[in-house]
């Protein structure tokens, strides 16, 4: 009897102690630790997407103690709408669409990547190594290769290049950056247009720069507003504490584009002058 009154008190001991440690790490609540998705623009086929995001979305995942899932879009347009509508609550975007999904959806900024030591990026008027095509004046009458429809910024880039649309013999949207280098390698276009790291990626294949963009506020990590702030704070945190220098870092931002270095601070002026460009092709 006395055996078991003493088991009976050192059990209601144990269930007070739970209790006041529980009580002292305060109360966990399900939106806390509930899965978050993750989207991004469609820069390439949906396999190197994942291929590309996965570690980032690994990564996440451990930073914020939830599960991260990554949901890609087919299309810019569809990029921007879905953060824009809460379905997808973390993305990366082009500056376009971030504009795009601010503007119809009050999504937010957390931070721009970082290329090459440049906190901007350039967007590259392409051709082939054995072109005759030297200058932007040479493209006329000649065939480009634009990639998603909704990117206004490409045909702004072109035309504040030197060249009308009007003036190329033809052009096309064909999607995925991979899609206008195949294009212009195989000779189905003259010419195309690549973001800054995809045209150094596709110089070793036979692709030749001949005209590069102003600096221009680069791609970005963007929050749907059904983001509370507490949690905007931590995915922030997370992204600019990601170090080049330290090697698994570097894993997950070399996969996203080998070409990055990691991510800096950012605001929403700093994008006014991608407004200014593309208001003409809006």
């Amino acid at each position: 009897m006395i055996v078991s009154f003493r088991a009976d008190l050192k059990y209601r001991f144990s269930l007070i102690l739970l209790f006041l440690v529980s009580a002292a790490s305060g109360p966990v609540h399900a939106a806390d630790t509930a899965a978050l998705n993750f989207g991004s623009v469609a820069m390439d086929i949906p396999a190197t997407m994942h291929r590309r995001l996965k570690p980032l979305t690994d990564y996440l995942s451990g930073q914020l103690n939830r599960p991260v899932n990554l949901r890609l879009a087919p299309n810019l347009s569809t990029a921007a709408r879905d953060v824009a509508l809460g379905r997808i609550d973390i993305t990366y975007l082009t500056p376009v669409a971030y504009l795009r999904a601010h503007r119809e959806g009050g999504a937010r900024l957390v931070a721009k990547t970082i290329t090459r030591g440049n906190s901007s990026f350039q967007l590259m008027l392409v051709t082939r190594n054995d072109s005759p095509i030297k200058t932007v004046r040479d493209l006329v009458g000649k065939s480009f290769a634009f990639g998603d429809k909704a990117a206004i910024l490409q045909r702004a880039a072109v035309v504040n290049a030197g060249i009308k649309l009007e003036e190329l013999g033809s052009y096309k949207f064909i999607g995925h950056y991979d899609n206008i280098v195949r294009g212009v390698l195989s000779g189905d276009f003259d010419a195309g247009i690549l973001k800054d790291t995809s045209a150094y990626q596709a110089a070793d294949k036979g692709i030749r720069i001949i005209h590069a963009s102003p600096h221009l506020p680069p791609y970005n990590i963007v929050v749907s507003k059904n983001i509370d702030e507490k949690l905007y704070n931590t995915i922030r945190a997370a992204f600019l504490e990601l170090d080049a220098a330290n090697p698994q870092h570097r894993a997950v931002i070399k996969a996203l584009d080998p070409d990055y270095d990691g991510f800096a601070e950012t605001s929403d002026a700093e994008y006014d002058i991608i407004r200014q460009l593309v208001k003409p092709f809006e």
